[in-house]
């Protein structure tokens, strides 16, 4: 049997909670260990949020440069080289980050262990090797004896019947690798992956579909955020179908055949590819948490306190596996804390709202609670609102489309939750994050000067509103 090595701090994962937490940890004085099975980044930065959007941001240049027109510029339809686009993103992007995070480790000596961990009980675990030794000459058959260990294990996209990944049924990693822009594109699942997916090919040129169970695409989304989303798609050509039922898929060398169902009628579509989005599992099967102490919930989540810390003491866990939402941003806060915890540190998640983004076109954003939210926890709130079509700059840049939304309370006005539908909402829903976390009200939005003519003065116009003062409406 191989000898026991003890280890301070362990961490299981390398992606945007498991690199967080150990940069922090090595920060505040842990000697810090990390196992990863795969690629250093996690599914984000290699397979995820960073690759998609440099697929969402080359779909968006290609349009522009054939879509001037409004502008006075005519050009020759542009066209696009689609493995160097794939070659962009891959070594400008996917490695670039990817490396910046191997040598942030080094810098911060982190120990990484190209491996996969199995747990064997609350204060030991072993690493089996994996593949060829990436990392660093530190293989597996190794037991590790931690006086703390923080899981960030992440998740995988949902399998459903008669839709197995392979060949030209895909998942979304599958979708960000392909060789060629498919023709045709078949999108089952209309939440954040799928639409922003169905956005970005169908600006590369692909005619796409969406098949969404539910009667809408997006349910995380207010309907009038949703509307507008659903505009920006029929733009672009994409079919939007709801309450339908993907039933089955047939494929060949070159294509493949999706059947759905639909107010009761059944119909097939015949594609190059099929890309299922309907979801995400959380990667808590397969290492050995049930030879532990720690508790799931009845989703299979991990139950963890405000700290991160589990119901075993010296264990805690992050990012997509525990309760909340599955947002790379999400986790690094939650890292952080956890780190901070370990190191004997008065950290807790206390936020109050954790930004969300869908990169469709346009952009969509939401901070806190809505209003109906708001309704069910019996709180008195308004809404104020502010149109893009008011602001000069989102004018100029021929992107009129979405709103501000402010919720605040009727009695004092502050701020509880916030929407952006509209031009880089994705940037625009910072300000709105802090002023929700940290208790803003409208008034003190509306007395902070925002630059003209830019995109972020509409939240101030929201905030005027608010007060029964608006300008520009």
């Amino acid at each position: 049997m191989a000898d026991v090595e003890e280890k301070d701090t362990v961490i299981v994962g390398g992606g945007p909670g498991g690199y967080v937490a150990a940069i922090r940890a090595s920060e505040l004085g842990q000697k810090v260990t990390l196992i990863e099975k795969g690629t250093l980044g996690g599914v984000c930065l290699n397979v995820g949020c960073v690759p998609s959007k440099a697929l969402i941001n080359a779909g968006h240049r290609l349009r522009d440069a054939n879509d001037a027109s409004v502008f006075g510029i005519t050009t020759q339809p542009a066209t696009i080289d689609f493995e160097k686009t794939q070659e962009w993103k891959q070594t400008k992007i996917v490695d670039r980050m990817t490396g910046g995070v191997q040598m942030l480790l080094k810098k911060h000596k982190v120990e990484i262990i190209e491996g996969e961990a199995f747990l064997d009980n609350d204060s030991q675990l072993r690493v089996m090797s994996v593949g060829p030794k990436q990392f660093m000459d530190n293989g597996g058959g190794q037991t590790i004896k931690f006086k703390n260990l923080i899981l960030a294990t992440g998740s995988r996209p949902v399998e459903i019947p008669n839709f197995k990944f392979d060949g030209r049924v895909i998942d979304s990693t599958g979708a960000l690798d392909l060789k060629e822009i498919p023709k045709e594109l078949v999108v089952i699942g209309g939440g954040y992956i799928g639409t922003e997916l169905a956005g970005a090919y169908a600006n590369l040129g692909s005619h796409v579909t969406i098949l969404e169970g539910t009667p809408s695409i997006l349910p995380n989304f207010e309907k009038d955020m949703v509307s507008i989303a659903l505009k920006g798609l029929k733009k672009k050509g994409v079919d939007v179908i709801t309450s339908a039922m993907a039933k089955k898929s047939e494929q060949d060398d070159s294509s493949v055949t999706v059947t759905y169902e639909a107010d009761g009628k059944e119909t097939s579509i015949k594609a190059d590819y099929c890309l299922v989005s309907v979801g995400r599992r959380a990667n808590t099967d397969g290492f050995g948490l049930e030879m532990t102490s720690v508790k799931t919930d009845d989703h299979g989540l991990v139950q963890v306190d405000q700290q991160g810390r589990t119901s075993v003491n010296n264990i805690f866990a992050i990012g997509d596996i525990v309760p909340g939402p599955a947002l790379a941003h999400k986790a690094f806060f939650e890292a952080k804390t956890a780190a901070g915890a370990i190191a004997g540190k008065n950290t807790a998640n206390d936020w109050v709202g954790v930004p969300a983004v869908c990169f469709a076109d346009p952009e969509l954003a939401t901070v806190g609670m809505t209003q109906a939210d708001a309704k069910d926890k019996g709180l008195e709130v308004s809404t104020a609102k502010f149109p893009f079509a008011g602001n000069a700059r989102a004018v100029s840049l021929d992107e009129p489309d979405g709103f501000v939304r402010l919720v605040y309370t009727k009695d004092e006005g502050n701020l509880v939750g916030a929407q952006v539908a509209g031009p880089e909402a994705s940037d625009l829903i910072a300000e709105l994050s802090l002023a929700v976390n940290g208790g803003m009200n409208v008034e003190d939005i509306a007395l902070t000067i925002h630059p003209h003519p830019t995109l972020s003065e509409p939240i101030q116009e929201a905030a005027d509103v608010a007060l029964g003062f608006p300008t520009h409406i």
